[in-house]
């Protein structure tokens, strides 16, 4: 049996209506602020140990963790308060109004790039809307599931929160259980697998995926900034981002002088041999170095490399690298990369990097480097794409009350915030009526009651 405590005993927490209370959803909020905040150090070394993070890198996981928690617990009343309707005339004198009540036990799979921020950041939600819940961490990110499972099982009891660990075939188990609604972080291949299993039992989905988040740079901006905040986006945990910008659009007339501020940025960042810097973390496993150094050999045979092209097979490093690309054929623009490879393509303009961007399935972020606000008003017309962020990458995931989700392959459904607290929430519809004022013409039989009923409701 995977889990001590059974689905049902931890639905029956919900249904017996002992987590519809502020004070029961304040303490769990309290609960795991408590317990991160004692394991603070223990889940920058889980990080490094997995991933190779630097410290700086691995506390971005634990403030965002931090900040889900003292928002929730900010607005969690007005959250939980009933929302008024007004009713028809012909409904007076009932009153209406909207409960956002508990879905009841929640399962979260999480991914291995954030594995403590994406697996316990649901988590603060589905506690914040009165649902137990099941957390299954990545396998791929032993030292952190170890570490999650610790701290849960310390903070909880298993009729509250429950943590299993194992690898994908414990996940398939898991997907055959009947949870009220499932949350993924991951891939879109294994996204397809959820929903399927999701789909046997009816049971709702959130599915957070990815996609290659393309970076339009347009010949008024700021390119020496523009270069700073590209190369740390597609830096920052070795490119392994979901968010990371992908590839840039780049128009041709500042083509060369920004390949060039992007490598000396490079370099300032992580020195004339990047593999070395301990800013740079490394790839998650084998497999994901494998797959990224072929596309990277591939390249360079093709004389396709600008900048760097380093790789370690041994520490499972890659060296930020710039790569010329003149076609959405070429190999590198086939599948969302995840990596510190870095494809540059030249565009006429604006309109020609959309209709590129258009081509392609829509994006879980989408990125824009202009001064004018025409050219913002464009994509945003023109483009969909899972968010949106006007020169600069990644920070938009900081604003904690910004809705984050996708949109097509890119993902179903958001989180953070207000958001993630109506993800986790059933919106239920309710009309109070008195028993008074009875109009009788309602009932049958109906002759000659239809003039009257045009009259009173068109």
């Amino acid at each position: 049996m995977l889990l001590p405590t059974s689905i049902a005993a931890m639905r029956q927490t919900v249904t017996a209506a002992e987590t519809r209370s502020l004070a029961w959803r304040r303490e769990q909020l309290d609960r795991l602020e408590e317990a991160v905040k004692q394991r603070q150090e223990a889940v920058l070394e889980a990080l490094a140990a997995d991933l190779g993070k630097p410290p700086v890198e691995a506390w971005f996981e634990l403030v965002a963790v931090r900040q889900e928690i003292q928002l929730a617990r900010k607005h969690l009343r007005r959250w939980m308060s009933p929302r008024k309707v007004p009713v028809p005339a012909s409904l007076l004198p009932g009153k209406a109004e909207v409960i956002r009540e508990p879905l009841g036990c929640v399962l979260v799979i999480g991914p291995w790039n954030y594995p403590f921020q994406l697996t316990i950041q649901p988590l603060v939600s589905a506690l914040a809307a009165g649902n137990t819940a099941v957390l299954k961490p990545s396998e791929h990110a032993p030292a952190t599931s170890a570490l999650i499972a610790e701290l849960i099982a310390a903070a909880f009891p298993p009729h509250t929160v429950q943590v299993v660990e194992g690898d994908g075939a414990v996940a398939q188990a898991l997907l055959q259980e009947r949870f009220d609604h499932i949350f993924f972080t991951g891939g879109e291949r294994v996204g397809r697998l959820v929903m399927e299993a999701a789909a046997r039992h009816l049971t709702p989905v959130t599915l957070e995926l990815g996609g290659k988040s393309p970076a339009v740079v347009l010949a008024d901006a700021d390119l020496e900034i523009t270069a700073r905040r590209l190369v740390w986006g597609k830096c920052l945990n070795a490119g392994q981002t979901c968010i990371a910008p992908d590839h840039l659009l780049v128009e041709e007339a500042v083509e060369s002088a920004l390949v060039e501020r992007l490598g000396q940025r490079i370099e300032a960042c992580f020195g004339s041999d990047p593999l070395r810097s301990p800013d740079l973390g490394c790839l998650v496993n084998g497999a994901q170095y494998e797959r990224l150094h072929g596309l990277l050999e591939g390249a360079r045979s093709r004389g396709q490399i600008l900048w760097g092209g380093q790789s370690d097979a041994e520490r499972r490093r890659i060296a930020p690298t710039l790569i010329r690309v003149e076609s959405l054929e070429d190999p590198l623009m086939q599948e969302e990369l995840f990596g510190p490879l870095l494809p540059v393509l030249r565009i006429r303009d604006l309109d020609a990097a959309i209709e590129q961007i258009n081509q392609r399935p829509k994006p879980l972020a989408l990125y824009l480097f202009s001064k004018r606000r025409e050219a913002q008003e464009r994509i945003l017309q023109r483009t969909s794409s899972g968010g949106v962020c006007f020169n600069d990458v990644v920070m938009h995931v900081g604003v904690p009350e910004l809705p984050f989700g996708g949109v097509g392959n890119s993902g179903m459904g958001s989180y953070h915030g207000e958001a993630g607290f109506r993800t986790f929430s059933h919106e239920r519809s309710v009309l109070r009526r008195p028993f008074r004022l009875d109009v009788p013409f309602r009932y049958p039989p109906y002759a000659g009651k239809l003039p009257l009923v045009r009259r009173l409701l068109g």
